[in-house]
């Protein structure tokens, strides 16, 4: 039977739908040979045919998703191209929906016996079920930007993410889902094992649509570890594929302890597995924990969280670290932007010129009016505006960016504005923050639109918005934005995100203390604990270079902040505060030069940059130094040693295509000078045989790498201070 034939005959597939198959490019496996955190690659992602027309398939010399087309669609093949490493075991939906209470699965095969793994052979043999979605079509583009972001700061890449996208249609020939199409779109993207992948659902039906959830990946991998007994929850789950989507929040400044959607899970099909119980965690499935709950309208789409798929080549932390970063600023690219910023603690109109002319003077780019500063942005009134326009058009006559602060999440508003909780009806303390407002209430409406209005009309350049919407439930059916509970947390998380979407859309940069970077927003804190603000200089010093250290091993310096109490915070005597800032120079100094020479903005808080012309001299020492080794301190760094307050600490940026390939930062706790050899591991810095190395501004030395690509450096540090190495 010809192939045509063949993919007629299943009543699947329109004839037009086999012509496009038939016309795409044959696959032809070109795994990539070179490391791509090193080097950068041509060849792009692209779609495929393959097995005569059978199958489609996605890849980019990195990666392949390969799909059985027919009789129903199916991801029949996942692997990791450089690893030859399969993560298709068993074959599952494409998705699954739960639409007016009852589920389907999208797409999908049955007849596998075996489910530890799935040999080719046995596809050919593979059923659908009728009632199932039903592959119908597809279409291939070009990627197009999730945002289309403007940037109006200081940006390390500006080039949004390319590559290419697969969209698949599926319907039902089930009465009641009659004229809802399902569409599981796929998009791979150049120059990393990366892809992402969500579900739209669309109502062309003349009756409202209730989506009660939706699952948009599914997927039995192999299992990571083999244990006859055991609890889920206590087992390895897969690590050498990593998964992010853009369902997180919970103010633990980690994606990991951030995600809401990602489920490992156990798979009762899979009989021949070690554990007695059928109890591994093999199967992933992505969907909002407690639901969709909308209701769509004739006409209306929906459209699902986007789940990010990283295949890993290595159980490596740094390594797994460096691809989790390089995805970070190829995905959503407006985490590259690191403006130089300070946190101003007044909003009188001289208190604002004078340290938007000190920023002028020392090379800063950015105030931030502070919490506690007497910024209201959420009064709109002309009055307010007026004031704030005149002080951001005085910003920017002189080049500097302006922003503030505004709180939502963690304050009570009143009864009627506050999320009611499910188990006592009552606006009690049932919310994240004890108590909160609810984002779909009418005052969460009227303060988003309020936010907008400000920022529009003054131009504002930044929002640092604290206590973003964390994820509550409401119970409450009076709310205008939400029904009532079940739809009460996607709906108030589609508004939270939708309103950094288009602030990102706008050029205006967001701090949050959650983890949004998916829908826009810029900056994230590093994780500590604010009262340590209130300890000794000297602790300070030592657990901010451990905050950086342990807040840069997934997240790039740009990605975080830090914070530099140049006044009380928090409690604290003289001893912990930088003010005057003349008297406490040397300290004021290192503090800048770790965090500058990390990469990480940190928030200076007070009422100005310095106080005397040798603290001016200082700040714009640090800044210019900054500034002509910015490239490469604001790329990645390979953590050396973590402070210990015992011996030296310190860490390497690596720059494989940059001018300057690496710079080294060490630090001297102890009140002794310390002379030591440290070993430099210069693997991701790209160089092979020699490095040129230099203290400072002084003489490079040539270095022998070794096989590892390490060199060791002898190295003096004088006590209680640093320095640093550029490697060429």
């Amino acid at each position: 039977m010809s192939i045509r034939i063949w993919l007629l005959a299943c009543g699947l597939l329109a004839q037009n739908s086999f012509a496009q198959i038939n016309n795409l490019p044959l696959y032809r496996p070109t795994p990539v040979k070179s490391d791509w955190l090193i080097t950068p690659l041509t060849q792009k992602a692209g779609v495929f045919q393959a097995n005569n027309g059978k199958d489609l398939v996605l890849s980019n010399g990195l990666l392949t998703r390969r799909f059985r087309v027919s009789p129903n669609l199916a991801t029949v093949d996942f692997q990791n191209l450089s690893t030859n490493e399969q993560f298709v075991r068993s074959i599952q939906p494409e998705a699954r929906v739960i639409l007016n209470g009852k589920a389907y699965a999208v797409g999908g095969l049955y007849g596998q016996k075996e489910h530890a793994y799935l040999r080719e052979e046995w596809l050919n043999g593979f059923t659908a079920n009728a009632a199932d979605f039903q592959f119908k079509s597809f279409t291939v583009s070009a990627l197009t930007p999730y945002i289309n972001w403007q940037s109006r700061t200081w940006t390390q890449n500006r080039k949004q993410a390319a590559g290419q996208e697969l969209t698949l249609r599926f319907t039902s020939s089930q009465p009641e889902v009659q004229g809802v199409e399902v569409i599981v779109h796929y998009a791979l993207y150049n120059g990393m094992p990366t892809l992402c992948k969500w579900v739209t659902i669309e109502n062309k039906s003349q009756r409202p649509l209730h989506i009660n959830q939706v699952i948009n990946e599914i997927l039995a991998t192999p299992e990571e570890e083999s244990a006859v007994v055991g609890k889920p929850e206590r087992m390895k789950k897969p690590q050498r594929i990593y998964v992010e989507n853009n369902f997180a929040f919970n103010n633990a400044m980690r994606y990991d302890l951030s995600d809401q959607a990602t489920h490992w899970k156990t798979d009762s099909a899979y009989t021949s597995q070690v554990n007695y119980n059928y109890e591994t965690p093999c199967l992933l499935e992505v969907y909002p924990t407690l639901g969709v709950g909308i209701d769509l309208d004739a006409s209306q789409t929906y459209t699902s969280i986007r789940t990010y798929e990283l295949l890993l080549d290595s159980y490596d932390r740094e390594r797994n670290g460096l691809a989790r970063r390089q995805f970070y600023k190829t995905v959503t690219p407006w985490t590259t932007q690191n403006p130089i910023f300070m946190h101003l603690v007044s909003t009188d109109p001289a208190t604002v010129k004078r340290a938007i002319d000190q920023c002028i003077e020392t090379g800063y780019e950015l105030v931030i009016l502070s919490f506690g500063s007497g910024l209201n942005m959420e009064d709109a009134s002309d009055a307010n505006i007026k004031k704030f326009k005149e002080l951001a058009d005085y910003a920017h006559a002189k080049g500097i960016l302006l922003g503030g602060y505004s709180l939502f999440s963690s304050r009570r508003i009143d009864d009627e504005t506050d999320v009611i909780d499910p188990k006592t009806g009552l606006p009690d303390k049932g919310a994240f923050f004890g108590h909160a407002p609810c984002l779909a209430s009418q005052w969460g409406i009227n303060y988003l639109n309020s936010l907008k209005k400000f920022i529009t009309e003054t131009g504002f350049d930044l929002l640092e918005h604290d206590g973003p919407y964390p994820g509550d439930v409401c119970a409450s059916t009076k709310h205008p934005g939400h029904k009532g509970l079940a739809d009460s947390q996607w709906v108030q998380m589609e508004m939270q995100k939708k309103f950094y979407r288009d602030l990102n859309e706008k050029g205006v940069y967001i701090n949050a203390p959650d983890w949004y970077f998916m829908d826009g927003t810029n900056k994230i804190a590093l994780g500590y604990r604010e009262v340590n603000f209130s300890l000794s200089r000297e602790q300070q010093k030592i657990l901010n270079r451990q905050n950086i250290f342990d807040g840069t091993w997934e997240k790039t310096p740009a990605m975080g902040w830090g914070f530099v109490p140049l006044t009380k915070y928090q409690g604290g005597g003289p001893e912990a505060v930088l003010e005057p800032l003349s008297e406490h120079l040397t300290d004021y100094k290192q503090l800048m030069m770790q965090y500058y020479g990390a990469g990480v903005q940190a928030c200076y808080r007070g009422p100005r940059l310095y106080d005397t012309e040798a603290t001016k001299q200082t700040v714009k020492q640090v800044i210019d130094w900054y500034k002509k080794y910015r490239l490469i301190l604001n790329t990645d760094l390979v953590h050396l040693r973590r402070p210990d307050g015992r011996d030296w600490d310190g860490f390497l940026h690596v720059s494989p295509t940059g001018k300057e390939k690496g710079l080294v930062m060490l630090f001297n706790p102890l009140k002794t000078k310390i002379i030591r050899t440290i070993k430099l591991p210069l693997h991701y810095t790209g160089l092979r045989e020699t490095a040129m190395i230099r203290q400072g501004e002084g003489k490079a030395k040539a270095y022998k790498l070794n096989r590892n690509y390490d060199v060791e450096l002898m190295v003096e540090i004088e006590p209680e201070g640093y320095g640093w190495w550029v490697v060429e």
